[in-house]
């Protein structure tokens, strides 16, 4: 038996771990790589293992940087059986669709800029994938997973998937690994969500185990509490309309866009946000994927379920207006105050809010609100750290919009809530994995009573003694 690091190794994206046990290679995730062009090249890169070679895939969440490389695992010779929940499955098809035709997008749009500029034209980058690539994918989408009902993947091999809380359908999942006389207990975390939250329940430990790898995410912090969040993020819209403004929310497509949502219904309902506020919903990712969430009831809390069957939509205002089509998303940089416009991506690495962001991050009267986590190198990371002018469609373009940034809405559990899941399952060793190096080390000191380690890219160990091979 033996494990092997293969992404998010001392880093926050591109989630790959590989089990050997049994005769079957298992992979825990196979996420892609975001950031920058050195991360883009990275994904190029060979897996550090054979895709043909691969048996299973049990993937924890839908986030593309845990299941982005899954149309590139089956392009490159997978041809085993991928298994997650059901509302994973789904979501996963959204997200993946929408990664093959951005990419297949960048792809026409490097070789138009090449046409136009003959001179020093370098190779023209092919798609990662492609959206033939993406859709064949989902045909090794096999057996559905339910929480906290074992799986035989294969002899010796039994695998639970828990409810991470993180978005829908998210989960740690517990492996139960036999090999002759020996065996095992691992448990990895996924991405774990913070406790309280709307909409989704609360993270569910698995059994104690001999072995956690586990995310970092927010290993170095303690979160805002929710409570002083929304009243921030209620005060930011309301001194932004004060001052003849607009609102730009850069948004997460899962999990995030619908939290939001939420809070500004509720804001109109209790009179703390102006009833003629208009919200634009400008990302189709993010409207398809509040379409999944009506679809998969079994993952609400207690109140999201007393909602839907009260037949309360929890995610419609009277003035919320959806906007897929690419003219009418143009259309909304007319307005130039008393808007709230919500848009993909949260980190700005690509998608509609750069467009937002061009038309006013320069202006004094309009405010940026950042509600999650924004990785190294991108331009939301930028914005954030003070960057006085950033660059946006070959263009430098000043930062004098208010910039905010509300860490109580991570959909990541923090530091806390992290020591407490690991406590509770006990393990002899902890694997870091999916945070910034110097996070991880921070988080490493306040862990007890368990050996730590922090592997690097293609590094194996040993199960269950973790002895590197």
């Amino acid at each position: 038996m033996k494990i092997s690091f293969h992404g998010a190794d001392k880093d926050v994206t591109g989630s790959c771990h590989l089990i050997e046990c049994a005769g079957k290679k298992i992979l825990i995730d196979c996420g892609l790589f975001q950031g920058g062009r050195d991360l883009s090249e990275e994904n190029q890169e060979d897996f550090g293992f054979d895709a043909a070679s691969i048996d299973f895939v049990l993937l924890t969440h839908a986030h593309l940087d845990h299941c982005g490389r899954l149309p590139l695992l089956v392009k490159r010779g997978f041809k085993g059986e991928i298994i997650t929940t059901s509302a994973s499955k789904d979501l996963t098809r959204l997200v993946l669709l929408d990664s093959a035709h951005l990419q297949e997008a960048d792809a026409r749009a490097q070789a138009h800029r090449q046409q136009r500029h003959a001179r020093n034209q370098r190779p023209v980058e092919e798609p990662l994938y492609t959206l033939y690539d993406a859709t064949r994918c989902f045909d090794f989408f096999g057996r559905v997973a339910h929480y906290e009902k074992p799986i035989n993947v294969a002899a010796g091999i039994t695998a639970t998937f828990y409810d991470a809380g993180h978005i829908l359908g998210s989960a740690s999942i517990f492996l139960e690994l036999k090999e002759g006389r020996k065996s095992c207990g691992i448990v990895f975390s996924g991405d774990l969500g913070s406790r309280g939250r709307k909409i989704l329940r609360d993270p569910v430990p698995p059994p104690p185990a001999d072995v956690v790898v586990m995310e970092t995410t927010y290993g170095d912090r303690l979160h805002r509490s929710l409570d002083a969040s929304v009243k921030e993020l209620y005060q930011a819209i309301n001194d932004t309309f004060q001052h003849g403004g607009n609102v730009i929310i850069p948004t997460f497509a899962l999990e995030r866009s619908q939290e939001i949502l939420w809070y500004l219904r509720e804001g109109v309902e209790k009179g703390l946000l102006p009833a003629a506020m208009h919200v634009f919903l400008d990302s189709p990712m993010a409207i398809s994927a509040t379409e999944i969430f009506r679809h998969h009831p079994e993952c609400y809390d207690d109140e999201a379920s007393r909602l839907f069957k009260q037949k309360r939509d929890p995610f419609h205002l009277n003035n919320l207006h959806i906007t897929r089509d690419q003219t009418d998303s143009m259309a909304i940089n007319r307005i130039t105050s008393g808007a709230v416009i919500m848009a993909g991506s949260g980190m700005c690495t690509g998608g509609r809010v750069r467009h937002h962001l061009k038309h006013h991050l320069w202006r004094k009267n309009a405010s940026v609100i950042f509600v999650g986590f924004a990785a190294m190198g991108t331009l939301a990371r930028q914005i954030i750290d003070g960057a006085r002018t950033v660059r946006l469609f070959g263009e430098e373009v000043d930062v004098n919009a208010h910039i905010y940034t509300i860490n109580g809405f991570s959909a990541h559990a923090d530091r806390a809530e992290l020591l407490a899941w690991q406590k509770q399952i006990q393990p002899e060793h902890t694997i870091l994995v999916h945070g910034e190096e110097e996070v991880m080390r921070l988080f490493a000191s306040k862990l007890k009573n368990t050996e730590v380690l922090i592997p690097s890219r293609n590094q194996s160990f040993t199960l269950p003694g973790l002895k590197e091979i």
